[in-house]
């Protein structure tokens, strides 16, 4: 509807993890280049973490496509909250494994056999669990023990776990020890800078067309931007989805500070607790930390996917 509007070909602010649109600040390519080098050097288990909404499945999406050029055959556990028989099976029809019994001691054997061929033709196995901070301990410590397939040198299969912070502080429970000892790179997602926040607008602008120079959102509605999503980069996308739409309606080919002050109050992220000023970095961290920062995102990310009133007033503007 704006796109035209705006000279753009496609919409640059989906909230779809489209891994074109990797935005690659300095921990996102860490995070990256960690899943990369643990994966390639066989380490077996590997955790990803992060705040909800800091681009962890956009991450891995990435992550897949670079795996599928490398011929490497993946599993992608995106519904986590399965029991143990329901995981042997996904991974199984995952991989492409036929197995006529479904008992998990034929599973696990045709499996060893399977993932022993792919290995001595040169091929990776690669198992990704998005949502692991939700398995129960049992499902939790079936997929620890799938590392236990191995040869005298190597892990057989590579184990990625995907996940909120809650992920890392189940790993701290005594039940999952082992599991813990077993993980051998940590890789984490974090909130953009303000400066960092910019660029990621100025990036996913270019990518979807936008001429370079047509200043679409000003310095000040940036500012405005990051202090509404405190550096998150599916707020931003909210935010910015919403600032074009309503400044469209008004026929402004710039975004104001106000529209997107208008936006952030239409979806309640004015209620939030907001960021502390850029020169005082501890004080960031400490907001970030924070559980109240944590449940108020999650209450407003929560009311953009569910709250029908919302939906319907933007509508009405369209």
């Amino acid at each position: 509807m704006y796109k035209s509007f705006f000279g753009l070909k496609e919409n640059p602010f989906n909230v779809n993890p489209d891994p074109r649109y990797l935005f690659l600040t300095k921990q996102i390519e860490e995070a990256l280049s960690g899943l990369m080098y643990g994966i390639q050097t066989r380490k077996g288990f590997i955790t990803l973490t992060g705040e909800v909404g800091t681009g962890k499945t956009t991450l891995v999406n990435r992550l897949l496509d670079w795996l599928h050029l490398r011929r490497a055959k993946t599993a992608f556990l995106f519904n986590s909250r399965m029991n143990t028989n329901q995981l042997f099976d996904f991974i199984m029809a995952e991989f492409d494994i036929a197995c006529e019994d479904r008992s998990k001691s034929q599973q696990l054997m045709k499996l060893n056999h399977w993932l022993l061929e792919r290995y001595r033709a040169g091929e990776t196995a690669v198992l990704i669990v998005d949502e692991a901070q939700n398995p129960t301990f049992p499902v939790l410590e079936e997929i620890r023990m799938l590392t236990n397939l191995e040869t005298s040198t190597d892990k057989l299969l590579q184990i990625v776990l995907s996940g909120q912070p809650e992920l890392e502080e189940k790993l701290k429970l005594q039940q999952l020890r082992q599991l813990r000892q077993r993980i051998t790179l940590r890789c984490k997602t974090m909130p953009m800078t303000k400066e960092q926040t910019h660029d990621y607008i100025q990036e996913r602008l270019r990518i979807a067309g936008a001429d370079p120079q047509a200043a679409i959102f000003p310095p000040k509605a940036i500012e405005m931007i990051h202090y509404f999503s405190m550096g998150i980069p599916r707020v931003i996308n909210l935010l910015c989805e919403h600032a074009l739409i309503n400044s469209f309606v008004e026929q402004q080919k710039i975004v104001e500070p106000k529209v997107i002050e208008d936006v952030a109050r239409e979806f309640q992220l004015d209620e939030l607790e907001p960021l502390a000023p850029p020169a005082s970095p501890r004080a960031d961290a400490e907001v970030f930390q924070s559980e109240q920062f944590i449940q108020n995102l999650g209450e407003a990310l929560s009311r953009f996917r569910m709250s029908p009133s919302v939906s319907s007033s933007t509508r009405e503007r369209k």
